[in-house]
């Protein structure tokens, strides 16, 4: 028996603990800062504590005689969950803090991408200082992304047309990510904005080989057609044949390039990477660009690819643990997907908290939908918010309309009176304006 040890409370980390618990001879324990119904009932025994304690986390998985242990979110692995985990003997399918930094200090990630020639680079300068930052944004015509240096829950990215207008306004946040130390550090990047199409290209990886999953589209913006506040992420689509419908081979053999590069690079720094990955790419009219790389599986783009998984996900682990994944061969069901977050009221802004969520689980499981419980807590008489994202559906089919319908008959058994969703991923209007937006950049071609 293998006791596996999965460390976080969300949506991503219950459809982990799910292809967890399709291995043979396996027992599950998490470590989660919420009380998740989906994991608890999943696991042979689980802790409600901080994600990033370390030391809590390791006495815990002593105390249970894990033998492998899989981390969710990216804050631990910033902690140095996995270097302490390694250092007690226990085997981690997750990178260490010197690889995990591709994603925690985005200006080392960019000076990586840099020193290796690896293609996809933007403009980027960092500054600690505002005038210095204005400057370059001048020179770049105001068309600037504005970014923290470190993590801040995929919210702390403001664009020039969408979260500012003028240079007044520009400033502001830079002085604001400054003196605030938003994402922990004094310091701000500026990347030249990105005009085109996101994808996100998950990947398996041993330090050495690299093995490219589906890829998935997700969607940032709070309010249908794309409005509204960034927020983790409302939702998302990936397609039977594993490519995006505004997007060839050709650009999809690019991203893998752009990643087998990166990961090479990182074994090169004498930090190998292990686990899994993944780029947030952009197509743009002249090719693909990197906008971020994550040291961990997306949320919610986890849940489109897990539930496809046929190979034996322990299994894989071990494989990427021991540097021979390439001698295992990967199955993944070509089906479409469609992915939708319950959100609680006012999420992006100020989320109504412990309000009360109404979930019928066999309604949902008699529409062939399935359901992710992500940052909620069960009490004795049901289920409430946080203020995070509250739940998600999973519909899964041959095709893309298919697969929305059945997580829209999913969704019609979950009721609240402050919860919201968006309801317009994954349809047919909705993507056929991606295929235009990129037609429209590439001249005609897509």
């Amino acid at each position: 028996m293998i006791n596996v040890l999965v460390v976080g409370g969300g949506a991503r980390e219950h459809a982990i603990c799910s292809a967890v618990k399709q291995s043979k001879n396996t027992r599950l324990y998490t470590v989660m800062s919420n009380s998740n119904p989906g994991i608890s009932r999943l696991a042979s025994d689980y802790m409600i504590g901080r994600e990033t304690d370390v030391e809590l986390v390791v006495e815990y998985a002593k105390s249970k005689g894990i033998d492998l242990a899989l981390i969710g979110p990216e804050a631990p692995l910033e902690k140095g969950l996995t270097d302490a985990l390694l250092e007690a003997d226990i085997k981690v399918c997750a990178p260490i803090r010197s690889a995990a930094r591709i994603e925690t200090d985005k200006r080392w990630m960019r000076n990586l991408l840099e020193k290796y020639r690896i293609p996809g680079q933007v403009k980027f300068k960092v500054f600690d200082n505002p005038d210095d930052a204005a400057l370059f944004i001048k020179d770049l015509g105001l068309s600037v992304a504005i970014k923290p240096i470190g993590l801040t829950g995929g919210k702390g990215v403001k664009v020039y047309g969408d979260h500012f207008n003028t240079l007044d306004e520009a400033m502001g946040y830079v002085r604001s990510v400054i003196s605030e130390r938003i994402g922990g550090s004094p310091m701000v990047l500026v990347e030249e904005k990105m005009i085109g199409e996101e994808f996100t290209l998950q990947a398996f990886t041993d330090g050495s080989y690299l093995h490219p999953l589906p890829l998935v589209q997700d969607h940032k913006r709070l309010l249908p057609g794309d409005q509204g506040v960034n927020t983790g992420g409302m939702g998302s689509y990936s397609c039977p044949d594993g490519l995006l419908p505004f997007l060839s081979q050709s650009d999809y053999d690019e991203g893998v390039m752009i990643l087998r590069r990166i990961v090479d690079a990182l074994r090169s720094e004498g930090c190998a990477y292990t686990g899994p990955i993944y780029g947030q790419f952009i197509l743009t009219a002249d090719g693909i660009r990197v906008i971020e790389v994550n040291a961990r599986f997306g949320d919610p783009e986890a849940m489109n690819i897990l539930p496809l998984l046929k190979s034996d996900y322990v299994d894989l682990c071990y494989a990427m643990i021991e540097g021979n994944l390439s001698r295992k061969k990967i199955r993944i069901d070509e089906k479409a997907t469609v992915c939708k977050y319950v959100v609680p009221e006012g999420y992006g802004t100020r989320s109504i908290v412990d309000a009360r969520i109404d979930v019928d689980e066999a309604g949902i499981k008699k529409t062939g939908a399935r359901l992710f419980y992500a940052s909620v807590n069960m009490k004795d008489d049901g289920i409430y918010t946080t203020s995070s994202r509250s739940l998600a559906v999973l519909g899964v089919a041959d095709t893309l309309t298919e697969a929305e319908s059945i997580c829209e008959k999913g969704l019609s058994f979950i009721h609240g009176d402050h919860i919201f969703i968006r309801h317009d991923i994954g349809t047919k209007e909705l993507i056929e304006r991606r295929i235009n937006h990129m037609r429209m950049l590439r001249g005609g071609a897509v």
